[in-house]
């Protein structure tokens, strides 16, 4: 039974895992972007996610969660904001180890200022 237990598990933390890893993340112009908050999202399995993005001066000045990711890190999170921020851009390093989760959170980050 338990090794059943631990199969599902295995199964359910990996669902969407391959997804994840081949996300190609677009650029943003951010000249083209206007004041503002904008809301985004990016969902596949346990990898769901929604952020803020606030923009001034065509320029991303801070990244909140709304609903984050299962199995998060403040430090996975903080790196991937700050990153964006720092560069102004989301042709950012991945963070090692949390390949999916930064994708994820760039995607989002994509999904906010493309709908604008």
């Amino acid at each position: 039974v338990l090794l059943v237990i631990m199969i599902g598990v295995v199964a359910w933390m990996t669902k969407g895992l391959s997804h994840g890893q081949n996300v190609v993340v677009d650029e943003i112009d951010l000249r083209e972007i206007a004041d503002g908050e904008y809301t985004g999202s990016y969902s596949v399995d346990r990898w769901a996610n929604t952020l803020i993005v606030h923009v001034r001066d065509h320029k991303i000045t801070n990244i909140e969660i709304e609903k984050n990711v299962l199995f998060y890190t403040q430090e996975v999170s903080d790196f991937v904001f700050g990153e964006v921020i720092a560069k102004q851009s989301l042709e950012i390093d991945i963070q090692a180890g949390a390949t999916v989760t930064t994708k994820a959170y760039l995607k989002a980050i994509e999904d906010a200022l493309d709908g604008e």
